[in-house]
């Protein structure tokens, strides 16, 4: 259990040091819309991951293990809530698209850092 809860923390920290060097490098380096689009992506799935993670913690904790029905509903209106906020940005072209794009892809680049960083250290562990 211990690994598991070191790469949850790798990724949580890693999420918010990238949606942080991220957007305010879209501040400084593009246009408005471009960057307000990173901000809003990067703010919509970090949130996301960090409720995906509350959910699982309490519907897994041993004296109240949830059914796994009631956990995919909540998923389930967390995407409708999000797909209709991205719906709205892009609609009323509040954001840049390709800007949006970029800041949803935080948590994913995240897990990639993650996935690498232990690939690493197995692939040192065992060479040393």
């Amino acid at each position: 259990m211990r690994i598991e809860r070191r790469l949850l923390r790798f990724i949580t920290r890693t999420n918010w040091i990238l949606f942080c060097i991220v957007t305010i490098s879209g501040f400084i380096l593009t246009p408005g819309r471009f960057a307000w689009g990173i901000l809003a992506g990067g703010l919509i799935v970090t949130i996301n991951f960090q409720l995906l993670y509350r959910s699982l913690k309490q519907a897994l904790t041993p004296p109240h293990v949830v059914r796994p029905a009631a956990v995919l509903g909540k998923y389930y209106i967390r995407f409708m809530v999000s797909a209709l906020i991205i719906y709205v940005l892009i609609a009323d072209h509040y954001v840049n698209p390709l800007g949006l794009i970029i800041g949803l892809s935080v948590v994913v680049t995240s897990i990639f850092i993650a996935t690498f960083n232990e690939l690493r250290k197995i692939i040192f562990k065992e060479a040393a």
